[in-house]
């Protein structure tokens, strides 16, 4: 080291140009603040802020790395002791100060002029330190324990980690490096690593911390593993103390998805992650062999990995003889040739459930027994498929009892593979979490591409807005969804679909979850498209009738159709009669002079008795007894059964002049 560079880090160190900078540490689970780590910074006056890489080598070197260390932890000390916030302060110490015997002295000092308790000081080793001298790092790790100074391993993993230095002294923490971190999400062997290392740290009751977290993804994925702490630029940058006050008062994300999977219930994390290792494995044996059902896992080989005893009872053998042997060897030739294309199918990623198979001695030839399974695909992290679960109900006793029951079974079983309609769920927002293969057989999107909202990519573009607003504002309504649009179909055509959901509420009101289905309806929009069609010519035909028409629904009698020259006739919109008694409204009369009532005129006929009438001469007034001479008869409509729907009647000018009834 030069000189002149001596003399500037003594300089800058004189004028304090040396200050504290923080970053927090998070909790992963809730995202609420764990701490900070102190990171020292060096304020130049012409370069600006330099960073710790290009000047703590030639601080070390000079034999000044403790005065800075002491000028930065002061500072540092200084302003956290004002603060109203119990948090931890996370430092740094290089390999020359952990070999200073003062080391526990010098901080005890610097915690009693700043009143900044050690109990709230995390000190930070690399395992370079311990290889130098370990009695001397064992000694001054024991002061600082004795002093309640906490002890974190920094950056294990690399470099030169062995397990007997995590033995050797009393290690509080340790910290994952950043460089696995940072490839985790796209290289099976770091995320492989960090689980390691989790698993390590969670058997020893070591807190781990992951440092570099830079994506959601990432702090997502360390939560699943088990990792407790994070601390990354997710989370924050470093701040200087004059923005402290502002980084600690923000809200941060806590970690609620795992990577790009289904969500994964809070519950179910917490209470896998509470055991350590060997509990955990013999909670999960327990189950596993305590289960009323058969059970295994087959590799891809189709070997099997476990099994248990209900399963190895099923097919006759112990269950330390099925391991490590294939289904073919363990199952008679016959059945085998029935299981083998549904776990064939589970290999390529298809869940099936509700398989029911017969199984037969395979020397008599007869049935021995009628089981229910099921073959689910298990994925690594990457969604490669490394095997099947399978699972086996023996229902023979109950297929014997109760027979008929099982054939209903059976035909709702087809009934449900033969339905039109794809249940889904969704979370309170509205993003997808599980959708029904069938969607998959439909628009050839994969169950990745569907979940959030992938599924939005199949939509037809003049549908997508009005689609994504209507659900949007039911969502926020918290009211049923109804909507209709059009998806791009695996063979490459466009399909109508109709899609209803229902949320389900706590007790406080707040949307749990929704559910719904979507069910295909080309041919309901076909026969609609059809009928509006009919209901075009129909009308067509009838506004060019010379004649008026007018049509009424039964039993009401309310006019629900008729052509303008029914309403030139009448002078009116009969439209606006919405019953039988509504007819006399109008005064007519018979030819002999007598008054038609609501029931005397043709339509009412039509309707009530299912009469035809033939043309009857009436005069209808429009007051003052000013009126036309029509001509009118009805005709009843009826259905397939000759149950009468509704009635039509045909309204005619006798004479093209209006006059009195004489």
């Amino acid at each position: 080291m030069t000189r002149r560079k001596r003399l500037d880090l003594s300089s800058a160190l004189a004028r304090g140009e040396f200050v504290p900078y923080f970053q927090p540490l998070v909790d992963l689970r809730t995202g609420e603040l764990r701490g900070c780590e102190v990171l020292a910074r060096w304020v130049h006056p012409t370069r600006g802020i330099v960073l710790p890489d290009d000047f703590i080598p030639y601080a070390e070197e000079s034999g000044i790395i403790a005065a800075l260390s002491e000028c930065v932890l002061s500072k540092a000390f200084e302003a956290c002791a004002t603060l109203n916030q119990t948090f931890v302060l996370s430092v740094n110490i290089s390999p020359i100060q952990f070999r200073d015997p003062i080391l526990s002295k010098r901080l005890s000092e610097l915690s009693t002029r700043h009143r900044f308790p050690l109990d709230r000081v995390k000190v930070e080793i690399t395992e370079s330190t311990l290889l130098t001298n370990l009695a001397d790092a064992q000694s001054i790790s024991t002061q600082l324990k004795l002093l309640g100074v906490k002890l974190s391993l920094d950056d294990f993993g690399t470099g030169y980690s062995s397990l007997a230095h995590l033995q050797a002294l009393p290690f509080d923490e340790i910290k994952i490096d950043r460089s696995f971190v940072s490839s985790m999400c796209c290289r099976r062997e770091s995320m492989k690593i960090v689980a390691a290392v989790i698993g390590l740290g969670r058997s020893l009751g070591l807190t781990t911390v992951a440092e570099g977290i830079e994506e959601s993804a990432q702090a997502d994925m360390l939560r699943c593993l088990g990792c407790e702490v994070g601390q990354g630029w997710f989370y924050g940058r470093p701040v200087p103390i004059e923005e402290l006050q502002a980084m600690l008062a923000l809200s941060r994300p806590s970690s609620h998805r795992v990577g790009h999977t289904k969500q994964v219930p809070k519950q179910r994390i917490t209470s896998f992650l509470e055991a350590l290792p060997a509990a955990r494995h013999a909670q999960l044996q327990a189950i596993y062999d305590g289960s009323p059902v058969g059970l295994c896992f087959v590799d891809r080989e189709l070997r099997y990995v476990s099994v248990n005893q209900r399963h190895a009872q099923m097919n006759g053998a112990p269950a330390e003889a099925h391991l490590g042997r294939t289904v073919r060897e363990m199952v008679p030739e016959p059945f085998y040739e029935k299981v083998v294309p549904y776990l064939t199918r589970a290999l390529g990623g298809e869940a099936i459930h509700g398989v029911e198979l017969e199984r037969r001695d395979h020397i008599k030839g007869v049935k021995c027994a009628t089981i229910l399974s099921t073959y689910q695909p298990a994925q690594d992290e990457n969604g490669e498929v490394i095997g099947v679960s399978v699972t086996v109900v023996d229902i023979s006793d109950r297929k014997a009892a109760e027979r008929a029951l099982a054939e209903s079974e059976d035909h709702f079983r087809h009934m449900v593979q033969l339905n039109p309609q794809i249940p889904y769920t969704m979370d309170p927002n509205g993003l997808i979490l599980d959708m029904s293969p069938r969607w998959a057989e439909l628009t050839g999107l994969t169950f990745e591409e569907t979940c959030g909202r992938g599924w939005l990519r199949t939509v037809h573009p003049e549908d997508a807005t009005t689609l994504v607003s209507k659900c949007l504002a039911a969502i926020k309504a918290a009211v049923q969804i109804d909507v209709e649009f059009r998806v791009l179909g695996r063979d490459k055509l466009w399909h109508w679909m109709r899609s209803r959901a229902a949320p389900r509420m706590d007790r406080d009101g707040a949307i749990i979850k929704w559910y719904g289905s979507v069910e295909l309806i080309d041919d309901q929009k076909q026969a609609q498209e059809q009928l509006w069609a009919s209901q075009l010519r129909l009308q067509t035909i009838i506004d060019t009738l010379p004649v008026g028409v007018v049509i009424a629904e039964a039993p009401s009698g309310r006019i629900i159709g008729r052509n303008q020259k029914a309403e030139a006739i009448l002078q009116q919109d009969p439209l606006h009669f919405e019953q039988i008694g509504d007819y006399s409204r109008r005064v007519a009369y018979h030819r002999d002079g007598r008054r038609l009532e609501s029931d005397d005129f043709p339509l009412a006929k039509a309707i009530l008795r299912g009469q035809i009438t033939d043309a009857e001469h009436v005069y209808y007034t429009f007051g003052d007894d000013v009126g036309k001479w029509l001509s009118l008869s009805g005709a009843p409509l009826k259905d397939r059964d000759g149950k009468i729907v509704g009635a039509v009647a045909t309204i005619q000018e006798l004479n093209g002049e209006t006059s009195h009834l004489i």
